[in-house]
């Protein structure tokens, strides 16, 4: 059963996709049917740039085992790192 329901939010980073790298500036995340892969239903992500047109999307469909393990592997890398490494706040005061 599809939930229609989609997370939507504000992007900072940037995706490699058909075209190239382009800067990610909006995600997706829902569970439906997927386009591409084997199972009756996935966890989807979708990575965009609508100002950049339709090329600048990244596309995941994962198992709900598998994005389950992605966010795990997430927290744990950025557990593992300083904090604020990566943040966006710190950006200014590396350049």
């Amino acid at each position: 059963m599809c939930t229609y329901l989609t997370e939507k939010i504000r992007m900072d980073g940037a995706a490699k996709g058909a075209s190239g790298w382009f800067t990610v500036t909006d995600g997706m995340v829902y569970v439906d049917h997927p386009y591409h892969a084997c199972q009756e239903h996935t966890v989807n992500i979708d990575l965009t740039n609508p100002a950049e047109g339709p090329s600048a999307r990244v596309a995941i469909e994962l198992t709900e085992e598998a994005a389950l393990a992605l966010v795990d592997a997430i927290n744990k890398a950025l557990a593992a790192a300083p904090p604020g490494l990566a943040s966006a706040a710190g950006r200014s005061a590396s350049l």
